[in-house]
């Protein structure tokens, strides 16, 4: 048993020819040196932010309540306090003048690594 099929049950034109051109709607195209440009960016821009590393070994970091307690006195507001994966104190919050900081230390000296 051969199976058939006919596209006229489909919508095709009267003359067989089921082939419709059809054009691209400008509104939905990107144009490509935008694409490439922004796929760019992102790719450097994810590479730009990379956390630091820190090589002290854990048995001589100071403790995270003895840091923590140091940044408030100084007046750093904390809303996060972690150990990033360079394995330095990460923390996220404010300064004492409301500015947002993320701020990277050494967890041995407690001295600032990096920020943002």
């Amino acid at each position: 048993m051969v199976a058939r099929f006919s596209f006229r049950s489909c919508g095709g034109s009267e003359n067989g020819s089921n082939v419709s051109p059809r054009r691209p709607d400008p509104n939905l195209e990107i144009p490509m040196k935008a694409l490439s440009a922004l796929l760019l960016t992102a790719l450097f821009a994810g590479t730009a932010v990379a956390a630091p590393t820190c090589t002290v070994p854990q048995d001589k970091w100071m403790k995270e309540g003895d840091l923590k307690a140091r940044l408030e006195a100084q007046g750093y507001q904390i809303k996060i306090f972690k150990v990033s994966k360079g394995q330095c104190y990460e923390i996220y919050g404010f300064d004492k003048g409301g500015q947002k900081v993320e701020i990277y230390f050494d967890p041995q000296t407690g001295a600032v690594v990096a920020s943002r």
